[in-house]
């Protein structure tokens, strides 16, 4: 537990700025090398977020023996290609979502890690590992709001530049693909804890006026729960900002304020008949929580919930809404 982790990054992607570079530092984690397809890029963002040196590519970053574990951030559609090349060479890999462009894609990833079942493989739903969200579901079993009746989960962000990758079909582009899928697994979430699974009854999406009509600008899922609950599932890439979950019980109601970014807001807001009270439960970053568990099931074989099969669950539901839609499947990409 006390040797630092030693990570290789794919690709010189501005959210790594949030997601890896304060973590490691928060953990004590060796950010060994990069790769972008770029050299000089490379180079410049190494030297600018103090990465110890770059590799000459992504197949020489995932083959590399001082490296052990790979953190991939690429665009959507590159997301299988490069989590397979990491599995395959040996390396512990924290994904980033969408675990991959499709279920099939998905299940692919999942039986090439359990055929590795010494490599841990995340599937980077950071939310999850943070104690605003642990106490929700905690609040959520304990029965002081009652019955649960209705859960509504949102992610919206505002996308304005329509050279965005999120707007490219080629790459996976699509509000379900870049925000829903948070809001599938959180839903996801409390299914289990209700003792069973969500089913998707319905689906609505509609597209940007200037973009690919095959990529979703918001979508709007409802979803039939255990004991009768119903779900709805809100993303959409033209915003507001939102990042809200909140369940209604027959006694009261939990109000997650920042279901992505807790360390802006860290506020849990529990309605009852006695009273409303906030809890905050520190604005650490949910990133530094996920890098932490990372690492320690690397180093302790601790148990994590962001696991393969999980994604594969989202994936499919992703698929399912698409094709309720009327909408086809992210295309795979060859690399």
């Amino acid at each position: 537990m006390t040797e630092p982790l030693r990570i290789g990054v794919l690709g010189a992607a501005r959210i790594s700025q949030d997601t890896l570079f304060p973590p490691a530092e928060d953990i004590g984690a060796r950010i060994v090398a990069v790769a972008a397809r770029d050299a000089d890029k490379a180079k410049a963002y190494a030297h600018e977020h103090g990465i110890e040196r770059t590799a000459g590519s992504y197949q020489e970053l995932v083959e590399d023996p001082e490296i052990e574990a790979i953190y991939n951030p690429l665009p959507n559609g590159l997301h299988t290609p490069w989590n397979l090349a990491a599995i395959g060479a040996g390396k512990h890999l924290l994904a980033e979502k969408p675990f991959a462009s499709n279920a099939a894609e998905a299940l692919q990833v999942h039986e090439a890690a359990a055929a590795k079942p010494e490599l841990v493989v995340f599937n980077g739903f950071h939310y999850s590992y943070h104690p605003v969200f642990l106490r929700f579901l905690e609040i959520l079993r304990s029965g002081e709001i009652g019955d649960i009746q209705f859960v509504r989960a949102v992610m919206t962000v505002d996308v304005p530049d329509l050279q965005d990758i999120r707007w490219s079909w080629p790459l996976a582009g699509g509000a379900l693909m870049d925000v829903g899928c948070y809001v599938i697994d959180a839903i996801d979430h409390v299914a289990r804890e209700l003792g069973g699974a969500a089913k998707l009854t319905s689906t609505r999406t509609g597209h940007m006026e200037g973009t690919d009509p095959r990529v979703d600008a918001w979508a709007e899922l409802a979803f039939e729960l255990p004991n009768g609950v119903h779900a709805v599932a809100e993303a959409n890439l033209v915003g507001p900002r939102d990042f809200t979950l909140t369940a209604v019980g027959s006694k009261g109601s939990i109000h997650q304020c920042n279901l992505s970014y807790v360390h802006t807001d860290d506020r849990l807001i529990v309605t009852t008949a006695a009273g409303t009270r906030v809890e905050n439960l520190g604005l650490t970053r949910s990133f530094t929580y996920q890098l932490r568990a990372f690492r320690d099931a690397i180093r302790s074989g601790a148990d994590y919930p962001t696991t393969t099969a999980a994604a594969v669950r989202n994936m499919r539901v992703i698929d399912q809404a698409y094709e309720m839609a009327g909408l086809p499947l992210r295309p795979s990409v060859s690399v």
